[in-house]
C-alpha cells in the first residue's frame, strides 16, 4: 500500500503555505535588499520605526503573493531535485493498483518507489540501486536503453536460488514537466508456465517413447513372420503371444491416457453421491484373491460393521482402490502379506483408508515422485508387472476432485503404507480443494 505519510507530505508541499513559503525562498535577497533600504531610511530619519514594520509587512506580503517566473520555464512550485527523484502520488497509486510487482525507477537506475507485490518478491528498499537485487546484465542493458531515450522492452530472465525461478521483465518511460522523467519496471511471474510447460513436454516425450517400443516389437515380428518365419508353426505360435502382450500393453496405456484425460476435464468438479466404501473394498479384496493367490500374497481386512460413507463418484474410487490394492501386491510380494484397513470417521477427522504391505519399500528419495506421470522407480520391475507409469498420477487426480488427501510412508526393508484421508465436513471440503487448486 502508498504510504498515507508521503501521501500527506505530498500534500503539504502543495498547499498555499507550502508555496507562499517557496516564493520567500525564491525572492530572498529582494527582501534583503528591502530590508536594507528600509533600515537606511529610518537611520536618515524619513520614516519611524512603526512605519519601518508596516513597510517592510507590506513589501513581504507583496512578495508571497505575486509568483515569480523561473528562469527556465518550470513551475517554481516544484523544486528540481524533488522533481528528478521522487515519484508524484499519482504514480505511486497506479503501482500500488497493479497485481503484478511494480518498480518505479529514476534514470540512475535507483528505486524511487515498489508496490506491494513488489517489496513481497524481492526485498529492494526505495533509495538502493536496482542491481543491489537483480544482477542480470540483461536486465541492465534493457534498463540503460529505455532510460536514454529507448521504447518500451520486454527481457526474461531467470533465479536458480533459493528455488529455480522466471520473470517477463517490461520497462517503460514516464517523461512528465510536473514530475521528472522515471522509468517503470514490471514483473511477470513465468515459472509456473515454464513449469506445465515442462510437464507437457516430458509427457509427450514419454507417451511417445512408451508406444514406439511396442510399436516397434510389433513391426519387427510382422516382418519376421512375413519373411523367414512363415511356416514355422512354432515360432508363429510363439511371436503371436508375444505381439498379444505388447498389444494388451499399448491398450493400457491409452486407456490409461484416455482416464487422465477425463479425469483433468472435470477436476474442479466435486462429486456429489454417497458412497459406502466398506463394499467397495471387500469387493476389490475379492476380485484380487487370484492375483495375490498366484504371487504367494494373501490379502487381510479390517473392516468397520457400521457403513463408511463419503461423498463421491464410485467407479472413480474403485479405480483409486484397486490401483492401490494391485500395487501393494505385485511390488510388496515378497512381503507375502497385504492389510486393507478401513476407519470411520471421528469428531474432527473424516474416514480413512489404508493399504499396507511388507516388501521391499521405497527410499526416501522417490516418495515426492511417486504421483508423477510415468515416474517408476524400477523401470523393468514396472514392465514386468504390466505397469504403465501413470497409475498413482490417476489416483492424485481422483483424489483432488474429492477433495482426499493420500500420504504415503515408507522406508527400505519395512514396506509402505498408502493412506487416503477424506474430508469429514463441507468447511473441511472447501479448505483442502483451495489447497489443491
Amino acid at each position: 500500500m502508498v504510504d498515507a505519510r508521503s501521501v500527506e507530505a505530498e500534500s503539504r508541499a502543495s498547499s498555499p503555505g507550502r508555496r507562499f513559503v517557496e516564493r520567500f525562498g525564491e525572492a530572498r535577497w529582494l527582501i534583503i535588499a528591502v530590508a536594507v533600504a528600509i533600515c537606511f531610511f529610518y537611520l536618515l530619519g524619513l520614516i519611524d520605526f512603526i512605519g519601518s514594520v508596516l513597510t517592510f509587512s507590506l513589501v513581504a506580503f507583496l512578495i508571497g503573493v505575486i509568483p515569480f517566473s523561473a528562469p527556465s520555464g518550470r513551475s517554481p512550485s516544484v523544486s528540481p531535485p524533488q522533481q528528478a527523484t521522487w515519484p508524484e502520488t499519482s504514480i505511486k497509486l497506479f503501482a500500488e493498483a497493479l497485481p503484478d510487482p511494480c518498480f518505479v525507477l529514476d534514470r540512475r537506475g535507483i528505486v524511487r518507489f515498489a508496490n506491494a507485490g513488489a517489496t513481497a518478491a524481492f526485498p529492494i528498499k526505495p533509495g538502493d540501486p536496482l542491481t543491489f537485487r537483480l544482477r542480470i546484465p540483461e536486465l541492465a542493458a534493457a534498463f540503460d536503453r529505455v532510460a536514454n531515450g529507448g521504447g518500451p522492452e520486454r527481457v526474461e530472465f531467470s533465479e536458480r536460488v533459493p528455488t529455480e525461478r522466471w520473470f517477463a521483465a517490461w520497462f517503460a518511460r514516464l517523461d512528465s514537466p510536473t514530475v521528472g522523467d522515471f522509468v517503470v519496471m514490471i514483473l511477470d511471474d513465468l515459472s509456473e508456465r515454464r513449469r506445465i510447460d515442462r510437464i507437457r513436454v516430458d509427457f509427450v516425450a514419454n507417451a511417445s517413447h512408451e508406444l514406439r517400443t511396442p510399436l516397434a516389437s510389433l513391426a519387427g515380428f510382422i516382418e519376421t513372420l512375413q519373411g523367414s518365419a512363415r511356416d514355422d508353426a512354432e515360432a508363429r505360435e510363439r511371436f503371436l503371444a508375444i505381439m498379444h502382450n505388447q498389444a494388451t500393453r499399448m491398450s493400457r496405456l491409452i486407456d490409461d491416457l484416455l482416464s487422465l484425460s477425463r479425469i483433468e476435464l472435470k477436476v474442479h468438479v466435486r462429486p456429489s453421491d454417497p458412497v459406502d466404501l466398506a463394499p467397495i473394498l471387500s469387493h476389490l479384496t475379492d476380485s484380487l484373491e487370484p492375483l495375490a493367490r498366484e504371487l504367494g500374497v494373501s490379502i487381510e481386512t479390517n473392516m468397520p460393521r457400521e457403513p463408511v460413507v463419503v461423498t463421491g463418484d464410485r467407479d472413480e474410487l474403485v479405480q483409486v482402490f484397486e490401483n492401490l490394492i494391485e500395487n501393494a501386491i505385485k511390488y510388496g510380494q515378497s512381503g507375502k502379506r497385504v492389510v486393507v484397513t478401513v476407519k470411520p470417521g471421528t469428531l474432527g477427522a473424516g474416514p480413512v483408508v489404508s493399504i499396507r504391505d511388507f516388501g521391499p519399500g521405497i527410499a526416501e528419495e522417490h516418495l515426492p515422485r511417486l504421483t508423477e506421470r510415468f515416474y517408476r522407480i524400477d523401470v523393468e520391475e514396472s514392465r514386468q508387472h504390466r505397469g504403465t507409469g501413470l497409475g498413482l498420477a490417476i489416483v492424485k487426480h481422483i483424489l483432488a476432485r474429492h477433495s482426499a488427501r493420500m500420504t504415503i510412508e515408507s522406508r527400505p526393508g519395512e514396506g509402505a503404507l498408502f493412506s487416503v484421508s477424506f474430508p469429514q465436513d463441507e468447511s473441511e471440503v472447501n479448505s483442502q480443494r483451495a489447497e489443491y487448486y
